[in-house]
């Protein structure tokens, strides 16, 4: 997930074509967060946005005796990613499923916990790189932008069905455009004329409504519509609300959480969650801790980190990241 939309993702480099090649974000950063916990022992890590796979691909590399459960809504990023790590034999699950869900997988294999949990948030860049998938204001292509292709209402159906009300909601809210509703009125405008079907139309109507000033200093106009109607169409933000405390709630003592966001909204969630489970639920004034109210998880970034001036110049779209972590504490802890 992205500031603009469509430049910052998962594990691509621009212009890359195989799958083997695309650039995990941070991905020395992550390796060096999730040794102590995985390092030198048979542990489980699970990959809760698995995409291509650079990630676990760099994990399995790094940490001969790990394994890892990767999971991904995206049933064409699960058959690329089974490709890619097939050298890694049965080392790696592939799970169809949405991250929130990380307790029903845990319970379906029957484990009771991980000693790990890397969430990498956001579209992947092979979603950007088809056409056919609608996520890129770049190109014409249908308006589609589900992360699972084979459930659920697409782009088109936002734009043609929901209220004015609603879709200024949504560009509001989830694409932080200050001229939500002058747009939702445009919308509503011409999709009487004719139902919105591609990215062309929606991008010069965008073009036509947004004032020329804030074109000329805010990007591409059609950016931030981009951003909310994705989030709308997969849920994004109200399944990371979830994804969160269930990561938390699946790791051993030890274990560690680590999630990279891509822009405001994402980290914000992320951010609450962590320091909500990092802090002491005892009433302030008493002079113990309360057995069993002690802090779930000790912070292991201070605030969020960023990639450096080098990656970025390798790999433009680790620009927007923010990456934060956490460790699982024992009760005694």
């Amino acid at each position: 997930m992205t500031d603009s939309g469509e430049s910052a993702d998962r594990d691509s480099t621009p212009g890359s074509t195989p799958d083997a090649t695309h650039l995990p974000v941070l991905v020395e950063r992550v390796l060096e967060l999730f040794e102590p916990a995985v390092a030198d022992r048979e542990a489980v890590l699970i990959d809760a946005t698995l995409g291509l796979g650079g990630h676990t691909d760099a994990l399995l590399d790094h940490f001969p005796r790990l394994r890892v459960i990767g999971l991904d809504r995206d049933p064409e990023a699960l058959e690329r990613s089974r490709r890619r790590l097939a050298r890694h034999g049965d080392r790696v699950r592939f799970v169809h499923t949405v991250y929130h869900r990380i307790p029903d997988v845990l319970a379906d294999l029957g484990l009771p916990s991980v000693d790990g949990v890397l969430m990498d948030l956001g579209v992947s860049s092979m979603q950007l790189d088809l056409d056919e998938r609608g996520f890129a204001y770049a190109r014409d292509a249908p308006l589609d932008m589900r992360m699972d292709p084979t459930t659920g209402p697409t782009a088109a159906d936002v734009l043609n069905t929901y209220s004015i009300d609603d879709l200024t909601r949504i560009l509001r809210d989830y694409g932080e455009e200050k001229f939500a509703r002058r747009i939702a009125k445009a919308i509503a405008t011409e999709r009487q004329r004719r139902p919105f079907d591609t990215s062309e139309r929606l991008v010069r109507l965008l073009y036509d409504t947004v004032p020329a000033p804030s074109r000329r200093t805010g990007g591409h106009p059609a950016k931030r519509t981009f951003q909310a109607l994705r989030i709308e169409v997969n849920g994004e933000l109200d399944i990371l609300r979830e994804a969160v405390p269930a990561a938390i709630s699946a790791l051993a003592e030890g274990g560690r959480i680590v999630v990279e966001s891509y822009h405001s909204l994402e980290d914000r969630i992320v951010k609450q969650a962590l320091a909500k489970a990092a802090t002491s639920r005892t009433p302030e004034g008493l002079p113990v801790e309360l057995p069993g109210h002690g802090p779930e998880l000790r912070l292991l970034t201070r605030g969020a980190e960023k990639a450096g001036e080098e990656e970025i110049r390798r790999n433009p779209r680790a620009a927007s990241v923010r990456l934060r972590a956490a460790e699982k504490r024992g009760d005694d802890t």
